[in-house]
C-alpha cells in the first residue's frame, strides 16, 4: 500500500534536500582537546573478535590493536547455560558468520578519543571498550539475539543499533551506554544513517537472508523490508520508504528491494543503494520520491550464478561517495573487485581486483576509497582520483566495517597487564 505524502513529510524530504552535509562517519573531537587527538580509522576483525586501529591517511600503517571480546568467558558461559540463546548463538556462527562466531560488526570512537564503542552480533549487544586499559566501560544487552550496524550522530554523543531479530533499533548515550530511546523497524534491520543535521535517522531493513529461497519469484518470502525514516529526538516514525514500489514502477519488478549499504550525496537530495542479489546500485531522488538512475555493474565471469552461494543475499556490499560529491566507490563483493563510478556519468573506472570485498569508506583526508577485503584480511586504499590501488595493509580475520575516528595523540594500544 503506498504511503501518503503528508504536508509534514515533504516539508521532512526538503529538509533533506537542502541539508548540506558533513561527514559523519566519525565522532568529532571538541575544539578544545583536537590537538591531543590522532584521526584514525578502525577496522572491525569479525572473526577475530579485535579491531585494528591504522592510520587515517598516507600510508595507512598499523597503529594498535584492540581486543573487543575481553569478557568473551563470561559472555559464553552465559550463553551456554541459557539453551534457547544457545540455539541462536550457533544459528549465527553456522549462517550469516559463515561457520565463525560474529564478534564484532562496527564500531565508533567516542568524541574525547578515549573508548570505542563496538556492536558484538554473536554477543548480542554493544560495548564501550577503554581505549587506554583495554577493559569495558559499559554494557547494553540488545533485544533479542543479534546486533548489528551502527551509526552515529554528527555531534558524536548517540549511537544508533540494529538488533536484527527483534526488528528494533536502540539509540544509546554513546559516554554511558544508557538508552535515550529506542524505534521498531521492517524485518531484519541493517544500515543506520543519521542526517547531518542530527535531526533524523535512516533504517534499512534487510529481511532474510540466510534461507535459500533465492530465486526472483521467491522475493516475497523474505519478509518487510523498507527503509524508515524517524525523528532522533522523539524517534517517531516520520516517513515509509518502501523501495520494492519504487522499483516496480520503473519496470524492475525482478529486482529485490532489501536496501543494504546506502550512502547520501554532499546535499542529501540523493540517496545512492546497493539491494540484495544486485551487482550494481540505484540512485534515488529524495524530493520526487523516485528512483531516477540505475547503475549495473560488471560481473566477474568466474562468479557462481548460482545466487544460494552468494553471502548472505549479498552481490555488491559497500558503498562510499567522496566528500565533493563527484565519485563513488563500490565494493562488488562477491565478484572480487572494487571500483570508482563518476556520479556524473555513472561510468565506474578500473575494477580493482580485492578478494570478497566488504564495505567501503573515506580516508580522512577525503582522497581515497579505503575497502575491507575479508578473504585476504587487509584493507585497501584506492585513489578516488585515478581509480587505481595505492596499498593493502593486513589486519585481523574477516574485517568488515571499517570508521573513521580518533584516540589520544600518543595512543599505541590498550595498557597490558
Amino acid at each position: 500500500m503506498p504511503v501518503r505524502r503528508s504536508r509534514h513529510l515533504c516539508s521532512v524530504a526538503a529538509a533533506l534536500a537542502l541539508t548540506v552535509a558533513a561527514p559523519a562517519t566519525a565522532a568529532t573531537a571538541s575544539e578544545d582537546s583536537s590537538a591531543a587527538l590522532r584521526e584514525v580509522m578502525f577496522v572491525g576483525n569479525n572473526w577475530d573478535g579485535t579491531a585494528d586501529v591504522i592510520e587515517s591517511t598516507g600510508d595507512f600503517a598499523r597503529i594498535g590493536r584492540i581486543d573487543v571480546i575481553p569478557d568473551k568467558a563470561q559472555r559464553l558461559a552465559e550463553i551456554n547455560a541459557d539453551p534457547i540463546r544457545w540455539i541462536y548463538f550457533q544459528a549465527i556462527r553456522n549462517s550469516v558468520g559463515e561457520g565463525h562466531d560474529q564478534f564484532v560488526d562496527d564500531m565508533y570512537s567516542t568524541p574525547d578519543g578515549g573508548s570505542v564503542v563496538v556492536s558484538r552480533p554473536s554477543f548480542a549487544d554493544v560495548v564501550s571498550i577503554d581505549l587506554a586499559t583495554g577493559r569495558l566501560n559499559w554494557r547494553f544487552p540488545v533485544s533479542g539475539y543479534r546486533s548489528d550496524h551502527m551509526a552515529v550522530s554528527p555531534d558524536g554523543t548517540r549511537v544508533a543499533v540494529s538488533a536484527s531479530t527483534s526488528n528494533t533499533v536502540h539509540v544509546l548515550d554513546i559516554e554511558s551506554g544508557k538508552q535515550l530511546g529506542s524505534f521498531r523497524t521492517g524485518d531484519k534491520p541493517h544500515e543506520n544513517i543519521f542526517t547531518a543535521d542530527g535531526r533524523y535517522i535512516w533504517n534499512m531493513s534487510i529481511g532474510e537472508v540466510n534461507t535459500a529461497l533465492d530465486a526472483p519469484w521467491l522475493d516475497w518470502t523474505k519478509g518487510d523490508r523498507r527503509i524508515t525514516v524517524v525523528d532522533a529526538t522523539t524517534y517517531e516514525q516520520v516517513k515509509v520508504i518502501d523501495m520494492r514500489q519504487r522499483l516496480d514502477a520503473i519496470g524492475l519488478g525482478d529486482r529485490s528491494d532489501a536496501v543494504r549499504p546506502a550512502v547520501f550525496s554532499p546535499d542529501e537530495s540523493k540517496l545512492y543503494f546497493q539491494v540484495s542479489f544486485f551487482n550494481g546500485f540505484f540512485e534515488y531522488d529524495i524530493a520526487t520520491d523516485r528512483i531516477t538512475r540505475t547503475k549495473t555493474l560488471p560481473k566477474n565471469p568466474a562468479t557462481s550464478e548460482d545466487r544460494t552461494t552468494w553471502v548472505n543475499d549479498s552481490r555488491h556490499h559497500g558503498i562510499s561517495m567522496s566528500p565533493d560529491g563527484a565519485k563513488l566507490c563500490v565494493a562488488g563483493t562477491m565478484d572480487d573487485y572494487a571500483t570508482v563510478v563518476n556520479r556524473t556519468t555513472l561510468q565506474e573506472g578500473p575494477l580493482v581486483t580485492a578478494a570478497k570485498p566488504y564495505w567501503a569508506t573515506v580516508s580522512g583526508d577525503g582522497r581515497h576509497c579505503v575497502v575491507s577485503e575479508s578473504g585476504a584480511d587487509q584493507v585497501t586504499a584506492i585513489d578516488f582520483a585515478t581509480g587505481e590501488k595505492t596499498v593493502s595493509v593486513a589486519v585481523g580475520d574477516h574485517p568488515q566495517r571499517v570508521r573513521l575516528g580518533h584516540v589520544a595523540a600518543d595512543w599505541t594500544g590498550p595498557a597490558v597487564g
